[in-house]
């Protein structure tokens, strides 16, 4: 899987943008201001995604190219290597998971606008 075919997929999800909060080397996509994948264009074959904790453990077990992600909170965050043996259509799934992840935290009101929108 490449970083475009990632960008294009994050990009098609409701209510994303995308932007460099840290540097200009680091792409974060963001529902709503919140964040649910990373990638480090300088790394561009690692994609960070959040993941629910047991599902985590349990994928970084059976894969080798996920783990813990680096300078996120491992409990809750993955780095998943796009090139290694992770299938693309389980990376695909991994950011489906990742923003669901991100939609269960939001407030009444964040989720009151982000029903609101087209």
């Amino acid at each position: 899987m490449d970083i475009e075919r990632i960008r294009t997929y994050c990009l098609e999800k409701k209510a994303t943008t995308e932007c460099f909060p840290f540097d200009e080397t680091t792409l974060v996509f963001k529902v709503m201001d919140r964040m649910f994948c990373l990638i480090d264009l300088e790394h561009p074959d690692i994609a960070c995604m959040k993941c629910e904790p047991e599902r985590a453990i349990e994928l970084r077990d059976q894969y080798h190219g996920i783990e813990g992600a680096y300078h996120f909170n491992k409990k809750y965050w993955n780095q998943v290597a796009l090139t290694q043996d992770v299938p693309d259509r389980l990376i695909l799934q991994l950011i489906d998971h990742s923003y669901e992840e991100v939609l269960k935290k939001f407030t009444r009101k964040q989720k009151d606008l982000y029903n609101e929108l087209p």
